[in-house]
């Protein structure tokens, strides 16, 4: 074999390990993140820095109802970091030995707010002939409804409007009913209002001490193939970065 056929094999081969380095680093971890559907817009802003910031590392997000989530990682489902909009489920998956005790942390907070397009002064008038239809997530699976749910018990509400009630399956699904006016009003955090640029909304705040304090934990999953990565982002939140998105979002931050 001559000299420059040797020189052919060995470019050949320098090629191929290249290539096969370069497709392994492509994306060097893959992490999964179930977040609270109340989270789907700040968290998929921070998701895109974050991988500006880590681009061999990839963020794949999945939102829904806390409760649904915590109920899938339970059940074996794969995730690496599960941030709630309660720190209920957080501590089920503690309990239950599901998540890295020493990543959990609170990041954010949150209040609670009526909205509606009728006029409203109080949440009094929820019990009024004009509210016929009032919506909140189901307080068995989506904390923004326990809360509500607390909130119209605190206020002695609850008998009066219960046989108007239409549970939702999150946050978001409160808010579009509201939106699309197919209800008179609906109960959702602060941050799901925000969204909304409809200066007709109206937004009437409740009081904190009528309800559970509104808290948002996350950790990273037991058991994790990339923990290293999970970590990372989970540092990431406290990062200077997450924190501006968020309150840009309308959470306090802890």
């Amino acid at each position: 074999m001559d000299d420059h056929t040797n020189h052919a094999l060995c470019m050949v081969l320098l090629i191929v390990v290249v290539l096969t380095v370069t497709a392994s680093n492509l994306w060097a971890a893959q992490i999964l993140v179930s977040a609270a559907m109340s989270l789907k817009d700040a968290f998929t802003e921070i998701a895109r820095d974050f991988e500006k910031k880590y681009p061999q590392d990839k963020i794949l997000l999945n939102f829904g109802s806390s409760g649904q989530l915590q109920k899938q990682i339970e059940q074996g489902a794969q995730a690496d970091v599960f941030a709630s909009a309660s720190v209920n489920e957080l501590n089920s998956l503690e309990k239950k030995g599901l998540i890295i005790n020493t990543t959990r942390w609170t990041f954010a907070r949150n209040s609670l707010v009526i909205i509606s397009y009728h006029k409203i002064k109080a949440i009094d008038d929820l019990a009024q002939d004009g509210f016929e239809k009032l919506t909140i997530g189901d307080p068995g699976t989506v904390p923004a409804g326990k809360y509500a749910q607390e909130a119209l018990e605190h206020y002695k509400m609850y008998d009066k409007v219960k046989n108007k009630i239409i549970f939702a399956e999150n946050v978001r699904q409160v808010l579009d009913y509201v939106v699309r006016k197919e209800v008179d009003a609906g109960i959702v955090f602060t941050t799901d209002a925000l969204t909304v640029k409809d200066p007709a909304l109206t937004v009437l705040a409740l009081d904190a001490k009528s309800h559970e304090k509104i808290e948002y934990p996350m950790a990273v999953i037991k058991g994790t193939k990339e923990e290293g990565t999970a970590r990372l982002f989970t540092d990431f939140i406290a990062s200077e970065t997450a924190s501006a998105i968020l309150k840009r979002y309308g959470f306090i931050l802890p």
